[in-house]
């Protein structure tokens, strides 16, 4: 990716409230978004953009998203993975950050969770400057 065009998020979700809501609060901190409902949507769209970073359910229809961190990890090292998910159990953080999870995060999330973890994240650097 050229350093002149703006970093790109990825988010799985079979929530399309979710896409939506996620999808305008990173467009408002400089990221370009696109989503996908699958983990196989996921597969190809991560081949077409290699985002900066991934938000990542783990209840989908063909899989559990903390199965997919290895996947992501292995094929897409630099891609930062941020777990977002009602199942918010102590078990499921561990087992998600052992997998190579950079956060994780429950639902339901505002808006300052989320400028929180892409900057924790540090994808953006100087661009969430400011905002």
């Amino acid at each position: 990716m050229d350093a002149t065009n703006s970093l790109s998020a990825l988010i799985i979700d079979d929530e399309y409230d979710i896409c939506f809501l996620l999808s305008r609060i990173l467009r408002t901190n400089n990221l370009s978004v696109q989503f996908v409902n699958s983990l196989e949507g996921g597969k190809v769209m991560l081949e077409k953009i290699h985002p900066a970073v991934l938000f990542l359910d783990n209840h989908l229809p063909d899989g559990f998203g903390i199965d997919f961190i290895g996947y992501v990890k292995e094929n897409y090292p630099d891609t930062k993975v941020v777990m977002v998910t009602a199942h918010d159990t102590s078990e499921d953080r561990q087992r998600a950050l052992k997998q190579g999870a950079d956060l994780f995060i429950p639902k339901p999330f505002s808006a300052a969770q989320i400028k929180a973890a892409i900057e924790k994240v540090n994808i953006a650097g100087n661009n969430l400057r400011g905002n």
